[in-house]
């Protein structure tokens, strides 16, 4: 595939471009295939997004029909959220380099292939394996949604494009995990938990096949070098301090453990000393660390990576709590969690359109405070009802939980790039997007901590409710304690956060979108071509 820019033809129609699509003196593909391929690249979201919450709610379902360990089922969801997290600013980099199109066949094919892995794992370690595999194939996915439509849709349509992807990220929160109940709950052919899987295979294949006929190619025009030392210094860190969180209960806790997560903390000071070296040396560090000096963005990472940790405990030990500590079925654990997927949608909504604009800062402080209540709330219900609670009893808390989190979630982004320059809004936002997804993981770990470490090692059935019931409510207080932190780093934050993220260096990069929370729209006079490739 050879790479020229396509030049803006003498006369004011369309140039005919090789793949049979048009292409206008703006640079940006104009006939209808373009919405066929805006259809591909979110459905590839949704399934991403989806598999992301259908995982936890048959986490029980696997532990019993696998036989996996408390540690597995841990790895089963935080070896994804790993892999994606270390991948993710490279996958955007590969886009950018090898061609945004290229690199999302490559994605998502990998992704249904890893996805057949997950629905035929023979053992818990080949279900572990395949997991992580099927995140290091969603980071090279994901981040060519948004490069894709930023590439393909001119400003002026960007605004209704944002608006589907809004809509998609918002059913697949509210999908996912009831899919992911039905689907377990209808043990179809036998399978138990695996369709949850293989689901993903007919639409991966069609993606597959109607992406390489309706997208079109197109790269950046100074797309920054890969940093692979970099991704190897923070995927070995984080494996040296994720290992011995998830494993060290079952083993004793050895000293080993502890020399490993000791050791993470040399090699992360290492990678600082690297990734200093290699802004100097090429300008093109996975991690930009100019912009910790900006204040507002150090603590908008740090609390992006905390509120990661909230989320990737409480939801891991939600479901455990549910269906075995309460001895709910899949189903009746999905369709509880739906007044919490409502409230987020509908938070987030009010929180961007009509909340921040006019009180700022407050607003996502108020949802930090809002969602420690509604945790509290829970805390207290779960405690006062023990195991005869029934699933009305908890929607109030989980109404008020997903409230705050919808305060949150939506803003948080503009807030943490409010000050960071103009010219490293791609690298900041790429960041922020990896940082929560390796909080979301350290979360996960964490849960051996504050949930399995609170459960005996062989209990009796008489008393498995109880004992879940106990650490459930334990792990509640950390959750609402890792709330608190956030409402305190949230004064670092600027007062009025910006509403739109005006450009990172080219509207196409993938760094700047690899995730919904940074999918805004750049102003018309921010505005670059994309390079069309043929």
């Amino acid at each position: 595939m050879t790479s020229n820019e396509t030049k803006s033809p003498a006369g004011p129609g369309p140039a005919e471009h090789p793949d049979g699509a048009h292409v206008r003196a703006t640079g940006y593909v104009t006939d209808r295939r373009r919405w066929f391929a805006l259809a591909i690249v979110m459905t590839a979201a949704f399934m991403d997004l989806v598999d992301v919450t259908i995982v936890n709610i048959a986490i029980p379902a696997m532990q019993r029909d696998a036989g996996a360990s408390d540690s597995q089922i841990q790895w089963i969801t935080a070896g994804y959220a790993l892999a994606f997290a270390a991948g993710l600013i490279t996958g955007g980099r590969l886009g950018d380099i090898h061609g945004r199109k290229r690199v999302f066949l490559l994605g998502i094919g990998g992704f249904t292939l890893a996805s057949a892995l997950c629905g035929f794992a023979a053992n818990p370690e080949m279900l572990v394996a395949s997991r992580l595999l099927q995140g290091g194939m969603a980071a090279l996915m994901v981040p060519q949604v948004l490069s894709i439509v930023h590439a393909t849709f001119p400003a002026h349509e960007r605004g209704k494009v944002f608006g589907l992807f809004g809509a998609i990220v918002g059913l697949g929160a509210v999908s996912g995990p009831l899919l992911g109940a039905l689907l377990t709950e209808w043990n179809l052919f036998g399978l138990e938990w695996r369709p949850i899987f293989l689901i993903n295979l007919p639409v991966g294949i069609a993606a597959l096949v109607l992406g390489g006929r309706f997208i079109t190619e197109s790269r950046a025009p100074k797309a920054l070098k890969l940093d692979l030392v970099g991704v190897a210094l923070v995927t070995l860190g984080l494996l040296m301090l994720l290992y011995p969180l998830t494993r060290g209960r079952e083993l004793g806790w050895p000293l080993w453990g502890y020399l490993s997560m000791a050791g993470a903390f040399g090699v992360f000071g290492a990678l600082v000393a690297y990734e200093r070296r290699k802004g100097a040396r090429d300008g093109s560090p996975l991690i930009e660390l100019s912009l910790f000096r900006v204040k507002s963005f150090a603590a908008g990472i740090a609390v992006q990576t905390v509120f990661g940790v909230s989320l990737g405990i409480f939801f891991l030990v939600w479901t455990l709590y549910l269906q075995i500590g309460l001895g709910w079925s899949e189903l009746r654990a999905g369709l509880t969690g739906i007044p919490f997927s409502l409230a987020v949608s509908t938070a987030a909504g009010l929180s961007v359109q009509k909340l921040v604009p006019r009180f700022g800062r407050k607003v996502l402080q108020a949802g930090a405070l809002t969602m420690a209540a509604g945790v509290l709330l829970y805390l207290w219900e779960s405690g006062h009802y023990g195991l005869g609670i029934a699933p009305w009893q908890m929607i109030l808390p989980l109404t008020v939980m997903g409230a705050g989190m919808g305060l949150i979630v939506a803003p948080l982004t503009d807030a943490v790039l409010s000050d960071v320059p103009r010219a490293h809004a791609g690298s900041a936002s790429g960041l922020i997007n990896t940082v929560q997804q390796m909080g979301n993981a350290l979360g996960l770990g964490l849960v051996s901590v504050v949930f399995f470490g609170r459960i005996g090692d062989r209990p009796a059935p008489a008393e498995i409710g109880p004992e879940f019931v106990a650490a459930f409510r334990y792990a509640l207080g950390w959750v609402a304690a890792v709330l608190a932190v956030i409402f305190l780093l949230m004064f670092a934050l600027p007062k009025r956060p910006a509403q739109h993220v005006e450009g990172a260096e080219d509207a196409g990069s993938a760094e700047a979108t690899g995730s919904a929370a940074s999918a805004e729209p750049l102003t018309a006079g921010n505005e670059k071509k994309p390079e069309l490739v043929s």
